[in-house]
């Protein structure tokens, strides 16, 4: 299957190049002018793409904020890579997987791709710790029993969908007060849990209130919701099978 990019850009020039010199080189292209119309594309894009390939300097959404929105809608697995035509000197790349200096070949281009590929144990790692704070789980696990551990991150879960109704309304209603307030309550729920990003989600959403793109940091909080619902089933699983094992060598 080829890779699907996306190429973000505000050069109009910049995206047809980009994009027609990725196109020989066999990927599949998909192209946005803006960070803030590369995440209204990916909010509903069928297909998420696998590398995001995005300049740093442009109007709008860009360097850091716009790889913590990309990462959180497209997941911990697809590569980010920043280019511009310097490199940058004020650490806006860190949160990027790579940067590439313009102009650069396609083979400087695949190289970073198969860089950020050759090591998944660290994007495990690391997705780990976005959403989820490890040393408040095992706490919490060994405090209660795995049924009622399940239960409480149910509820805090149930809770965040809920108040996501209610910020969808205060939004509509351009009710700044009750939108914070309703971020307030999610980030000191999710904190006492560890949902590490969605405490991060809610205290930036409790800060800029209905200044920011609040449309953006809504959905992110459902993705968000989902990332680590999925995240806690696969660690019953891993849980399971453990206990399975242990009890066939008894």
């Amino acid at each position: 299957m080829p890779v699907r990019v996306l190429v973000v850009d505000d050069d109009a020039l910049s995206r047809e190049v980009f994009t027609l010199l990725l196109d020989n080189a066999g990927y599949v292209v998909d192209s946005a002018d803006s960070g803030d119309a590369a995440l209204l594309y990916l909010e509903s894009a069928q297909q998420q793409p696998e590398v995001v390939l995005t300049d740093l300097q442009m109007p709008g959404i860009s360097g850091e904020e716009l790889a913590r929105r990309l990462r959180r809608l497209c997941g911990p697995d697809a590569t980010l890579l920043a280019m511009s035509a310097s490199e940058p000197d004020d650490g806006s790349d860190r949160q990027y997987d790579g940067f590439l200096v313009k102009p650069f070949t396609m083979g400087a281009f695949a190289a970073a791709v198969a860089g950020r590929a050759a090591d998944p144990a660290k994007r495990s790692t690391e997705a780990v710790a976005a959403t989820l704070d490890d040393t408040v789980y095992r706490k919490l696990a060994g405090s209660m029993r795995p049924s009622q551990l399940e239960q409480l991150y149910t509820i805090c879960l149930t809770d965040v969908e809920a108040r996501v109704a209610t910020l969808r309304r205060a939004a509509a209603n351009g009710d700044d007060a009750v939108y914070k307030s309703e971020a307030h309550a999610i980030k000191g729920g999710c904190g006492m849990v560890g949902a590490h990003e969605l405490q991060t989600l809610a205290t930036s959403m409790e800060m800029h209130g209905l200044s920011d793109d609040h449309v953006a940091s809504l959905n992110e909080l459902m993705v968000a919701c989902e990332r680590l619902r999925g995240m806690l089933v696969a660690r019953e699983i891993i849980h399971n099978r453990a206990i399975g094992v242990s009890g066939e060598d008894a």
